[in-house]
């Protein structure tokens, strides 16, 4: 297409995006409305805010986006690279006893401690003996044996279970390689999401342009007899509505993980005993009870022993453990001290999901304690689930192709969105600009009192709940009073 199609002229641009511009703010435009407060400038309002929040924040959303593209393919990626570690050759029905593969492993690498156990999650794959190694910190050397011959298939440095290709991508996604101050970016992009979100569906529904937009045609499908930007817009919008319920829910649950505001969400599930039940890990007779670290939230964990587990003690916790009917899947972790018991968890994170587990004394063979998932509080089960399916694992391959679609579709929404802001730049030749200006500020002042009671409560209500949405809305509304203020002293 040429460059001459792309120009579009100011009478093609939409009144109902662009309202008109405030003299009082120093920007062009065409004469003000008036003063008076009405419901319409709720809407300018929210124009506004969409605005601001696609040109600044969609370059987060659209890192978190690809990023996030690319960790939704580590399962398939793991096993292209890591498939020597990760397969077994099959042979016959029966397995080995894990001791027998924990002495193989063991003989292999001998140093650090035996830190846990993990069954093959098929019949193809391999037992994984984690050990833990001082100088690999919070990392993990993970052995691979095949389950059925005990051959040590090789060995991996692992994170709480993820291969190194898996842990790389998660860090990208997380925090681009920056640590904790990257994780910002990430945390920025999942606040700001949803606000986008549902501005752009308040003001895709809520427009007034005729049958079509009163159509669900008109507002699930683009328009494809319009021309420039309404064009752009059309696909822009339709998109979003579709892609609307995916992105609501990866913000949701992208939120209870992050830094500031996954710290409100855990105070919430202190507040609302939304808290997993504790394993109770004491063996009877204990002097003091012991506490259950096994978990790590939304990664399979390893605990560390103090010493070297005896490989014959694993062969009892899971024999106890599936007699008591833990099926699938599972880790054992032997115990932080002879006070407490061993540990079995089931690690099932595909629907449906299973993570029953239970306390261990490997001595007498008997199940000390246990939680069920079904006893878990609503609340915890909400957020466990969330998580699984933001990583792309509760569905399997068809939760990891709905999360690819979403990141393809968010990504078209942020381009087109930028093309749109290029196509309603001025064109006029005495007054041309590079991209298109933005919507008036000083639509505040016109809206209905209650809205405004209601509304600055409730803004600051979500700032304390999701504290980096409320600094960065923050230091945009002061950046905008500042540039309202120099335009204003230029004009006058």
């Amino acid at each position: 297409m040429s460059p001459r199609t792309e120009e579009i002229p100011q009478h093609d641009h939409d009144p109902t995006d662009t309202p008109a511009a405030d003299p009082a703010s120093g920007e062009p435009g065409t004469p003000a409305r008036g003063t008076a407060r009405s419901w319409a400038e709720v809407r300018h309002l929210l124009v506004r805010l969409h605005f601001y929040a696609g040109v600044l924040v969609a370059p987060f959303l659209l890192v978190a986006a690809l990023t996030g593209l690319a960790y939704t393919l580590t399962p398939q990626l793991d096993r292209l690279v890591y498939g020597d570690q990760l397969r077994g050759e099959r042979v016959g029905d029966e397995v080995r006893p894990l001791s027998e593969q924990i002495a193989a492993a063991r003989t292999a690498y001998p140093e650090g401690t035996l830190a846990s156990v993990i069954t093959p999650p098929g019949p193809e794959d391999t037992t994984r003996v984690v050990l833990a190694v001082p100088e690999l910190g919070e990392n993990q050397r993970t052995v691979f044996v095949d389950p059925y011959t005990a051959e040590v298939r090789g060995e991996l440095t692992t994170w709480f279970g993820s291969t190194p290709l898996t842990t790389w991508l998660d860090d990208l996604h997380r925090n681009l390689h920056l640590g904790e101050t990257g994780r910002l970016y990430s945390e920025v992009a999942a606040s700001w999401l949803w606000v986008a979100v549902v501005g752009g569906l308040v003001l895709w529904l809520g427009r007034a342009r005729g049958r079509r937009a009163r159509s669900a045609r008109g507002v699930l499908l683009p328009d494809r007899t319009a021309k420039g930007v309404r064009r752009t817009r059309s696909w822009h919008a339709a998109t979003g509505v579709w892609l609307a319920l995916g992105l609501l829910f990866l913000s949701a649950t992208g939120l209870t993980w992050s830094n500031y505001g996954g710290e409100r969400f855990g105070r919430l599930l202190d507040a609302a005993n939304g808290n997993a039940p504790a394993l109770d890990t004491a063996l009877p007779g204990a002097e003091a009870p012991a506490e259950d670290h096994s978990e790590h939230a939304g990664h399979g964990g390893s605990g560390a022993a103090t010493a070297d587990a005896g490989p014959a003690d694993f062969d009892a916790a899971l024999k106890a453990a599936r007699g008591a009917g833990l099926g699938g899947i599972v880790e054992v972790t032997p115990p932080a001290d002879a006070a407490s018991a061993w540990v079995v968890a089931q690690t099932d994170n595909t629907w449906p999901v299973h993570y029953d587990r239970v306390a261990v004394d490997t001595a007498s063979g008997e199940i000390t304690s246990r939680t069920r998932w079904a006893d878990h509080p609503a609340l915890n089960k909400l957020s466990k689930l969330g998580v699984q399916g933001h990583m792309g694992v509760l569905f399997g391959v068809a939760n990891q192709i709905v999360l690819a679609l979403i990141a393809l579709g968010l990504t078209a929404v942020i381009v087109w969105g930028y093309r749109m802001w290029w196509q309603r730049r001025p064109t006029r030749a005495d007054r041309p600009a590079k991209v298109g200006r933005a919507p008036e500020r000083g639509a505040w002042r016109r809206i209905p009192l209650p809205v405004l009671v209601l509304g600055i409560p409730a803004v600051a209500a979500l700032g304390w709940a999701l504290p980096v949405l409320g600094v960065t809305l923050a230091g945009f509304l002061v950046v905008d009073a500042v540039v309202g203020a120099v335009r204003r002293r230029r004009t006058a």
